[in-house]
């Protein structure tokens, strides 16, 4: 093995100590470690990838106790950064292929249900869990996102642009992709490639790759554009989840959206902000454990979900 090898797997095996610490917070230099060069993605997806699977032998095969571990685990987190994205994405096109939908034109998913539509123009839609999309056959640049979450990967065309609406919100595509959350009187955009075009003909806000928004319905105030992760948006699809100082009501209803789990916040941590990455583990109590340590929270289980209190 090469010496530089060597060091970037010393690093990523760094990488991967710190994360179990429930403090840590250094997840913007993670990122632009992995941005430096397509090895240090590659080889922590590898480590990653191993200390999961050790994690996952029975336990009469680990010299440890058979209990439960206090300290979350942060090695699925590949899932976003490795090869498991492209499984993941399989998996889901996979889904749109039997279409299992009601009607032709609205799509509903239920909580933790993810599906892909592929439009006639090629364009496709990514949809999370608790949504509804609506399509037109006689507009087929068209979508509505009634509520939920959706991932647009839009064909561009010059002359015959493709437009969301979501509310009173208008979304113009300039030839991108691009993640739209509609909340209760709330809609959020992200920019992951290209430009689009927030409220043309009102608001003119003009989104680039990297940038996001929130806006709420009735706020008259210019919409204050912020600076996103471009690899934590549409993390869904994989189940990584990212938040820079999200109330954990919206933490809870994303997870009840991209799991269906049932998180409820008791009023003393109503006030409580979360700053960090999750995982969709599939056993749901490793996430909350993640959660709780991540937000300084306890998780009490309280019928088919939890509850997080002070």
């Amino acid at each position: 093995m090469r010496p530089d090898i060597d060091s970037i797997e010393a690093r990523a095996i760094d990488w991967l100590i710190r994360q179990r610490d429930p403090a840590f917070d250094d997840w913007e230099g993670f990122t632009d470690w992995l941005g430096e060069d397509p090895d240090h993605a590659a080889i922590y997806d590898a480590v990653a990838s191993l200390d999961q699977d050790l994690g996952a032998l029975p336990p009469a095969a680990k010299p440890m106790a058979a209990t439960v571990p206090t300290t979350p685990r942060r090695a699925s987190r590949r899932g976003w950064f490795g090869g498991a994205m492209a499984a993941a994405l399989v998996a889901v096109v996979g889904l749109s292929t039997l279409n299992p939908f009601g009607s032709a034109d609205r799509i509903e998913t239920a909580a933790g249900e993810q599906r892909t539509i592929e439009l006639a123009d090629g364009s496709r839609i990514d949809i999370n869990g608790g949504s509804v999309v609506e399509i037109d056959k006689d507009r087929p640049r068209f979508a509505r996102l009634e509520s939920g979450e959706a991932m647009f990967h839009v064909v561009h065309r010059d002359k015959d642009p493709f437009v969301v609406e979501t509310g009173s919100d208008r979304i113009v595509d300039l030839g991108t992709a691009f993640n739209v959350v509609r909340r209760e009187r709330q809609t959020s955009v992200a920019v992951s490639e290209g430009i689009v075009l927030y409220n043309p003909d009102r608001d003119k806000v003009r989104l680039l790759a990297g940038k996001a928004i929130e806006v709420r319905d009735g706020d008259r105030k210019a919409p204050v554009v912020q600076d996103v992760d471009v690899a934590s948006i549409g993390g869904w699809r994989s189940g990584l989840l990212v938040y820079n100082g999200a109330p954990l009501a919206v933490v809870a209803e994303d997870l009840k959206r991209t799991a269906g789990m049932d998180v409820r916040i008791a009023p003393a941590a109503a006030d409580l902000s979360f700053r960090g990455a999750l995982i969709i583990d599939k056993n749901r109590g490793r996430t909350i454990a993640d959660l709780a340590a991540l937000s300084g929270t306890r998780a009490q289980r309280q019928g088919d979900g939890w509850i997080l209190t002070r």
